[in-house]
């Protein structure tokens, strides 16, 4: 008696993700991206304008543009320019898609109000300066549901919680860090804040006391950098280098950091590999800086936890990623994320794509989703409220239901505009529908009923 067996593939619904560029001419070309070596995204994008550090002789710039301006841009095309040194870090607040914050090499933090039609002059005065930190700025992070609080962190390793409405540093975490913070970043309500740092300890923090809630010493054995995220049921997936400077990806428990619940050995790559994750398909992204290529893993309760799912890889290696915010993908084309790849001289759309057949909307790709609203208020949320995030559904296209207020600084709190980044995305999701026109072609034999799209028929 014998009994044959066979290896059964794993079943995911993420198994086909295929990721794709998207043609020429909907590239944004001659922008002449940062040559600063810091590993941060150079890029941030939501559903109406990308963001991309350039080069700037004297001083730091980044540039902003509308989503639908694509093709060549001229080299007068107006930037933002109020830093005296080169911006390391750049990131458009969730709450309102106007709004964007700027870290610089000059030690300073800017929030800059972009016009809704983009840029037409250089724009020099930002709505708030955060002054606070002694050393370079590297890191800045909006909470994902607080209105008006900013994370930042520097290399003077010192960690601020700003009110950017009062202009006021809340919280200055000074003696946790032993040396510079690689990363921050929130969990999904902003309850946590987790860090990785040189002194090679990543640690989870109490936003509002500044106390250590858990740490863990060596995640990875190499020396160079390690970046850290969290997953939507609190377990943290780290990236970094093993003692060989072979690149590894890590999934740990916080409430048992002695072991990690898996670490695998990916390549022999040199560069930092960043984390993006997507809570509502448990997908992880990982694109390395210098490389041409980003991998995408299935995180899943089941060992080994981390799930390799495939591959897309490009002809020009990457120097930094732009990663687009749910409300702004188009649901009838099955898209599960857009990243915006910074080339030397061009940033280039992929599209992460589920292959399906059907034309309707996949409610298993498409939970509800962190939409534009925020849940707390800034000194409410110093005071020590929660608020889980508010979500939308991305059924027929995110539409907004209050309308855009005015960007203020305290003197009256900066307020919300949660329409801002709506009409895109509701024009494209309507777009790109598929319009049934019924006309009548008249033959000797019959009357034969037809459909074209919209499109075709005007």
């Amino acid at each position: 008696n014998f009994t044959m067996s066979r290896k059964v593939v794993r079943s995911s619904k993420f198994r086909h993700v295929f990721g794709q560029a998207v043609k020429a001419d909907q590239c944004y070309d001659d922008i002449r991206i940062s040559q600063m070596t810091w590993d941060s995204n150079f890029c941030t994008v939501n559903p109406r304008f990308v963001a991309m550090i350039v080069d700037a002789s004297g001083g730091g710039a980044f540039i902003v543009l509308p989503l639908n301006k694509t093709g060549r841009i001229d080299m007068s095309y107006p930037t933002v320019c109020g830093h005296t040194g080169p911006v390391l870090d750049i990131e458009f607040c969730p709450h309102n898609d106007n709004i964007i914050a700027s870290a610089s090499e000059d030690c300073s933090v800017m929030v800059w109000e972009i016009p809704d039609n983009g840029l037409t002059s250089p724009l020099t005065e930002p709505v708030v300066k955060l002054d606070g930190h002694s050393k370079r700025v590297g890191t800045l992070s909006w909470h994902p549901t607080a209105h008006n609080v900013l994370m930042t962190a520097g290399c003077d390793n010192v960690l601020i919680l700003w009110n950017v409405a009062r202009g006021e540093a809340m919280v200055r975490m000074d003696t946790v860090h032993t040396d510079m913070i690689y990363s921050a970043v929130w969990n999904r309500d902003g309850s946590q804040i987790l860090t990785t740092c040189k002194d090679k300890i990543i640690r989870i923090l109490d936003p509002r006391k500044g106390t250590v809630i858990a740490e863990k010493e060596k995640p990875h054995e190499g020396t160079r950098p390690v970046r850290a995220v969290f997953m939507s049921d609190g377990k943290i997936l780290s990236t970094g280098f093993s003692r060989m400077s072979e690149r590894q990806v890590a999934l740990w428990d916080p409430k048992n950091f002695t072991e990690p619940l898996t670490l695998q050995e990916l390549d022999t790559g040199s560069g930092v590999l960043l984390p993006f994750y997507d809570p509502d398909t448990s997908v992880v992204y990982l694109g390395g800086k210098g490389d041409s290529s980003i991998r995408y893993f299935e995180v899943t309760d089941e060992a080994p936890y981390v799930h390799y799912l495939s591959m897309y890889s490009g002809k020009d290696s990457q120097k930094g990623m732009g990663y687009m915010p749910k409300r702004g993908l188009e649901v009838n084309k099955c898209e599960i994320a857009r990243f915006y790849k910074l080339h030397e001289r061009k940033c280039e759309p992929i599209i992460m794509t589920v292959p399906r057949k059907s034309d309707l909307f996949q409610e298993d790709l498409y939970p509800d989703t962190i939409g534009p609203e925020p849940s707390v208020e800034a000194d409410d949320w110093f005071a020590g409220k929660e608020a889980p995030p508010i979500l939308i559904s991305l059924k027929d296209g995110f539409v907004a239901t209050t309308k855009s207020r005015e960007f203020k600084v305290h003197k009256s709190l900066l307020k919300t505009t949660s329409g801002s980044g709506a009409g895109q995305a509701n024009s494209s999701g309507v777009r790109n529908c598929i319009f049934n026109v019924l006309y009548f072609v008249k033959s000797d034999a019959c009357v034969v009923n037809r459909a074209i799209p919209l499109a075709s028929y005007r």
